[in-house]
């Protein structure tokens, strides 16, 4: 999201977004999350996924191991203000103008972006559902997404059917923790959105805000934005963080590690990413990639790793 929006109002060129895309899939990212209405302001939407289709078309590597997820669901009017539609009509629309974007015939992962407050829950996760048993998506998730609603798209959807939950969470904004620790109980992937605390400079402050974080990442050799992200990991194996980044060197660094170190994240043997049983497979990774960020510097994790207030804990 950086790439297109950003509270710096700053954004790259298209060859250099296209070049971030391109070093955090070199450095084994498998995931890539997009959605419609993610464009400076000024630009007509889609200016996100149109970065992510060519960085996809243009890279040199093995296309078949990325899960592309993208969401649906905000308007965008004339003047540039936002809306928010839920019909079952305007989702189809806006599913396929994705797929056109993208240039497939199916979304692998579509999240329903922010609640409609004007329709009836179940009634949008029934649209949902049309556009699944339709062949336009192949899993569906929701985002923005309380308890409640979490639990009104299992039973619309069905068993299983409800393949992620995309919320904020970070230690800048834990309100989330409920619908992590619900969507684990019920084996639905939690993808944190901001999970460094947004983009307006809180992964650049985690540091300062968060001083466990700093020394934990001292004591392990890597950045504090890698010991959030390990921390958040360690929350469950269905905890998938989606950082995002503007430029390619430092902020995958940052973000990931270097040395080719998040070519560790993915498990042997196994697909990185796939949508068998929808994100299960992801999810599964999630815990992969937990354990190789815990032990990156080749060291068992602190106990500190668990929370900030356990790394206090555990420097007294």
């Amino acid at each position: 999201m950086p790439l297109s929006m950003n509270n710096d109002k700053q954004y790259p060129s298209v060859t250099d977004a296209v070049a971030t895309v391109h070093a955090a899939l070199d450095a084994g990212v498998t995931l890539i999350d997009t959605a419609d209405i993610y464009a400076p302001d000024g630009e007509e939407m889609g200016h996100n996924e149109r970065i992510v289709a060519e960085a996809l078309r243009t890279w040199d590597g093995d296309g078949s191991s990325i899960f592309v997820a993208t969401k649906g669901g905000i308007t965008q009017g004339p003047d540039g203000s936002k809306g928010r539609d839920g019909s079952a009509e305007y989702l189809r629309s806006a599913a396929e103008k994705s797929l056109a974007i993208f240039g497939v015939d199916q979304i692998e992962l579509y999240q329903y972006h922010r609640p409609d407050r004007t329709r009836v829950y179940a009634d949008i996760m029934r649209g949902l559902k049309t556009l699944q048993d339709d062949g336009l998506v192949r899993a569906i998730g929701i985002s923005n997404a309380s308890v409640e609603e979490i639990q009104i798209a299992m039973d619309v959807l069905g068993e299983g059917n409800l393949a992620s939950v995309q919320n904020e969470f970070s230690p800048e904004h834990p309100g989330s923790i409920d619908e992590l620790r619900f969507c684990g109980e019920h084996g639905i992937a939690f993808l944190p959105w901001s999970p460094l605390g947004g983009t307006g400079g809180g992964a650049r402050q985690v540091a300062d805000r968060f001083s466990a974080f700093r020394e934990v990442g001292e004591a392990h050799g890597v950045s504090p934005q890698q010991a959030v992200l390990a921390w958040e990991l360690a929350l469950g194996p269905h905890v998938i963080p989606i950082p995002g980044a503007r430029r390619a060197a430092r902020g995958i660094h940052h973000r990931l590690g270097s040395g080719g170190r998040p070519r560790a994240l993915r498990r042997r043997g196994h697909p990185a990413v796939g949508v068998g049983g929808h994100l299960r497979r992801l999810s599964r990774w999630g815990g992969s990639a937990s354990r190789a960020v815990r032990s990156v510097s080749g060291r068992r994790r602190s106990p500190a790793c668990r929370s900030p207030r356990a790394a206090a804990a555990a420097r007294s």
